[in-house]
């Protein structure tokens, strides 16, 4: 050989395997065609590449220290083959070595996550309830308990690949012979081939049943929000562990009222004189949705005062009557008055309202007009 692998990586005679290598990576980092593309440095690193094909493999480095052609004649840097694997060790640090490979892969993989949407009323958001849920999921063969072969068979190792689940492919290029791992097409990247499949699930290990799962969903759920059920979803590939089931919760419409975070909405609405006389409304509480609410001792219905002269648009916040939050508080219900002017009138309503509108002098109202409030930037600038 026309020059020493040591002196070109730099290492001494009895440099061990760990040391050649880092020696090897320091230097593919800075010779690397994709770092220097002068012609001289890519001469270097094919010499560089060529010298730790040399020292990486015991059996050729144990030849040149007898003094003999490890290549066998080929000379050296002139087309010597090495791994490509060899120089993503250099640039990402892997531990594959000259030669290595990520072997074959596991036929036992995790199982995906599965969603349900549901529909529930606004009580049971607020207050929680249990529902029972019909789930089709992947679920293990009871036949083939998820190794996917037949009863009294087994996976054998494929004879394409010899069970390493990857197959070598070597191109030439302008560095030499460049060899790259694929897996193998005979046996997916397993390793292994399976004869005889399980007539069940044809190998899959999982088949898809029809179950029943109860779900407690807490007090103060939206629209939106989801219940996670761990290792309650689909069961993975040769039986590997099941994902998560996630339910998402969507509140149906109340008749009376709207939901806005966790206070409650909803509007009366009165007549012109019982809003100018004032007076008392029954008005339902949420827990009266709840079943059999009325007969556990729980708040159906309150009494809400409506004072005299109450305008149309007034509200009245109720401090906690809204929905219970999900980390714990609760909600305020407004309510919202809207006063209703009578359209229909027969003879003696209409001179009755006359009579009204007479003693408070009203009988030819000039109206209120006020002039639009400016905003802050309006009244600075004049606008």
């Amino acid at each position: 050989m026309s020059q020493d692998p040591y002196a070109l990586l730099g290492v001494a005679r009895d440099a061990d395997a760990d040391t050649i290598k880092k020696a090897y990576r320091k230097l593919a980092r800075q010779l690397h065609p994709d770092v220097n593309p002068d012609p001289t440095t890519q001469e270097k690193f094919k010499e560089v590449t060529a010298a730790y094909e040399v020292l990486s493999d015991p059996q050729k480095r144990a030849a040149f220290d007898r003094g003999g052609d490890p290549f066998g004649g080929a000379g050296f840097g002139q087309g010597a083959g090495f791994s490509f694997t060899d120089i993503m060790d250099a640039f990402f640090g892997g531990q594959g070595g000259a030669g290595g490979g990520r072997g074959p892969r596991s036929r036992v993989r995790r199982g995906q996550d599965a969603l349900i949407r549901i529909e529930v009323e606004l009580a049971e958001a607020a207050f929680g309830v249990s529902r029972e849920l019909k789930v089709d999921t992947a679920v293990l063969c009871e036949t083939c308990h998820g190794d996917g072969a037949a009863p009294g068979s087994s996976p054998v190792p494929c004879d394409t690949c010899r069970g390493q689940g990857e197959v070598a492919h070597v191109q030439r290029s302008f560095l030499g012979e460049v060899r790259t791992l694929r897996p193998c097409a005979a046996c997916r990247g397993f390793g292994t081939i399976i004869p005889e499949p399980c007539r069940e699930c044809s190998g899959d290990g999982r088949v898809r049943s029809r179950r029943t799962l109860t779900v407690k969903i807490p007090a103060g759920v939206d629209t939106g929000t989801r219940v996670q059920l761990g290792e309650q979803g689909e069961v993975g590939p040769g039986g590997g562990p099941p994902g998560d089931l996630y339910v998402e919760i969507h509140v149906a419409p109340h008749p009376t009222f709207v939901r806005q975070g966790n206070d409650l909405h909803c509007t009366v609405t009165l007549p012109m004189s019982a809003a100018a006389l004032g007076t008392t409304l029954t008005l339902p509480t949420l827990e009266a949705d709840v079943e059999d609410g009325a007969g556990s001792g729980v708040e159906t219905s309150f009494e809400l005062e409506i004072a005299a002269g109450t305008q149309s648009g007034t509200e009245q916040v109720l401090r906690g009557r809204g929905v219970p939050g999900l980390r714990g508080g609760r909600g305020d219900l407004v309510v919202t008055t809207i006063v209703e002017t009578p359209t229909r009138l027969d003879a003696r309503q209409e001179e009755l309202l006359r009579e009204l509108a007479a003693l408070r002098g009203e009988e030819q109202p000039t109206g209120q007009v006020k002039a639009h409030q400016k905003g802050v930037f309006g009244r600075l600038f004049g606008h």
